[in-house]
């Protein structure tokens, strides 16, 4: 008998935004610029590849603050990571993997879909995904009973999606803003 085992998160939020697609598009797929929407990515730098494109990597500087699940063994302060994209289609979708510290791709995406909104505007989805732990996530539940590891998945999924909500909010206002 095959199990089937479900991701530890997977979230989708979505907003409508007063702008084509393509303007939305020009806006989220700048991963430079998250410092200006992200609760937690303050900014960063493409290293590699054309930025924007399929296979170009970002390095992102994050920033948590303390009181962000204060219990779990989550990074405090500033830490950086590294993404990859995987999906580039300028008006539709833009995507990227979260990368190990020795460069290879994890079961981690985020992404962005945009379609055309009926009467105008688009609809901008936001969406996690992550499938095995990463890197990151077994660090922090190495030292967890079930228990801990649940609560913790539980918080941390909630956390996850209260900022995306956020992210989306000031996404919109960026790019009606435009």
């Amino acid at each position: 008998m095959q199990t089937v085992s479900r991701p530890l998160f997977d979230v989708s939020v979505q907003t409508e935004v007063s702008a084509p697609p393509d303007r939305v598009y020009a806006v989220i797929s700048d991963l430079g610029r998250s410092g200006e929407w992200s609760p937690e990515c303050v900014g960063g730098s493409w290293t590699t590849g054309e930025p924007g494109t399929v296979g170009a990597v970002f390095r992102g500087e994050n920033r948590r603050a303390v009181e962000v699940v204060a219990w779990a063994p989550v990074v405090r302060g500033t830490w950086f990571t590294e993404s990859e994209v995987v999906a580039a289609e300028p008006g539709r979708t833009f995507a990227w993997s979260m990368r190990t510290r020795a460069g290879v791709r994890q079961d981690s995406v985020w992404a962005y879909d945009i379609a055309a909104a009926p009467g105008g505007g688009s609809v901008l989805t936001h969406r996690f995904r992550m499938g095995e732990a990463t890197e990151g996530i077994r660090g922090i539940t190495a030292g967890m009973d079930e228990a801990a590891r649940e609560r913790f998945f539980a918080e941390w999924g909630a956390k996850v999606a209260g900022d995306m909500r956020v992210t989306l909010g000031r996404i919109r206002q960026i790019v009606e803003g435009d």
